[in-house]
Parts: structure tokens; C-alpha cells; sequence
């Protein structure tokens, strides 16, 4: 039995980027300096823009001061990595190209141009829109919600297979839950050779985590109310454990 859903609602790709940026705990930024990468040295504005706290005497923040006020000198990358581990873990890539300004203690970065590159592709971002969108709800839970899935209630994603389309599931050896967000929960489905994504979209979004479990209660509801369980291929997934 597949999902009869007539709607899979999904994150716009503007929130996806403002996810990426709220969760992302480094980022590498490639300058006149050349390319260094930054381990919570970040924060971000509301309006979505970067501030970096480096050193003093960090090369960088040297060429942020002699650099033209204004011109695109810098790109900043954040990549978002799958919290569980899967095939091909990086999920998307968040590219800001424009230039820094020294503030007391930091260095903004003006974006001049946004990209968001997904499986899917590449989308450039209007940037009043990007400055104006807020991150998923649950995007920066999102890594400890889909580890303690995985980790603690493998049977969980077992029986949420029971909600996917055949199709999807012929020749799977291992099943992963790969993201999590206010509309719904995307499953990777591994087999001998390739990956797909199968997204589970629950009934209504959910803006915290007591709405999240309710979701994920009635999802599994519907998993178990489902005919005919398919067990994945153990012979694989028996090695790996």
C-alpha cells in the first residue's frame, strides 16, 4: 500500500537555505587570501547575514579592510551533511558571494548573490526574499531528532516502509532516515547499487516538537494500519551491523 497523499508540501528553496544557514556549525570562505574553513566561528543575523569572529591579525579580516567597500571579493560555503549516516551525505551546498565589512569584533558579510545547490539543482535566490525567510522550525533539531530515529527505533523506520510505493523499495538493502522538517520526513533507500528518497509527508506542518511527535505518531499509525509489510533484504544490512 502506497501513500495516498495528494500533496507532498516541502520546504520553498529560500527556507531550505535559511535551514542550511541556522544548522551549519562551519563554513569555508575562499577570498584574496585563498580558501580557509572556520569551525563555530559564525553567527547568524536575522536578516541572514554571516558574522565571522576571527583574530585580529587573521589574514582575512586584513583583506576585508583593504578590499573596495562594495565589490564582490569573498564566497562563503556551508554545506549541509546528513546527520545519519548515508550514501552521498551531503544534502545540499549554500553559496554567498559578496564582500566583508569590518565591524567591532567581527566581519559582516553583505551577500550579493545566494545559491542553493540540491540534488534537484541549482536555484540563484532573491535576496529580499532570502533576508525576509525564516529557517524550518525544526532545523535546528534536526540532527538529534534523526540519530535518536535511526539509533534507538530502527524498527520505526522498518515499519515506515510499509508507507512507501513498491516500486521504491525493490532491491533495498538498507533504509535511513535522511531529513526531517515541518512538512514531512524524506526516508533514503539504499540498494546494491544506488539510492533513492522517498518523502512521507505528514498531515498538516508542524511549527515545534510536541506537533512533530503527534505527526510521526500518526504516520506510524497509518504504517501499521498498512497491508502486506515487506522486509528489507537482510543478507546486506546483517553485515553491517
Amino acid at each position: 500500500m502506497g501513500v495516498h497523499h495528494t500533496w507532498t508540501a516541502a520546504p520553498s528553496a529560500v527556507e531550505r537555505a535559511r535551514s542550511v544557514l541556522a544548522a551549519a556549525w562551519s563554513c569555508a570562505v575562499t577570498a584574496s587570501t585563498g580558501r580557509e574553513e572556520f569551525v563555530g566561528a559564525h553567527t547568524v543575523a536575522d536578516d541572514g547575514r554571516v558574522l565571522l569572529r576571527l583574530p585580529e591579525d587573521s589574514a582575512l579580516s586584513t583583506a576585508a579592510l583593504c578590499a573596495p567597500r562594495g565589490e564582490p571579493t569573498a564566497v562563503v560555503e556551508f554545506a549541509d551533511v546528513a546527520p545519519v549516516p548515508v550514501r552521498s551525505r551531503i544534502r545540499a551546498r549554500l553559496w554567498l558571494a559578496g564582500w566583508f565589512s569590518v565591524e567591532t569584533g567581527h566581519l559582516t558579510f553583505h551577500a550579493t548573490r545566494v545559491v542553493l545547490k540540491q540534488p534537484s539543482g541549482a536555484v540563484v535566490l532573491d535576496l529580499d526574499e532570502f533576508a525576509t525567510a525564516t529557517p524550518d522550525p525544526l532545523a535546528t533539531a534536526e540532527a538529534r531528532l534523526l540519530s535518536h530515529l535511526a539509533d534507538a527505533h530502527p524498527d520505526a523506520v522498518e515499519r515506515l516502509t510499509r508507507l512507501v510505493e513498491h516500486d521504491s523499495l525493490h532491491g533495498a538493502v538498507r533504509v535511513q532516515p535522511l531529513a526531517v522538517d515541518r512538512h514531512g520526513l524524506t526516508l533514503r533507500i539504499e540498494r546494491a547499487r544506488g539510492h533513492g528518497d522517498v518523502r512521507l509527508p505528514f498531515h498538516r506542518p508542524a511549527d515545534d516538537m510536541a506537533q512533530l511527535t503527534e505527526r510521526m505518531h500518526v504516520l506510524l499509525a497509518q504504517a501499521s494500519a498498512a497491508s502486506c509489510p515487506r522486509p528489507l533484504q537482510r543478507q546486506r544490512t546483517d553485515r553491517d551491523r
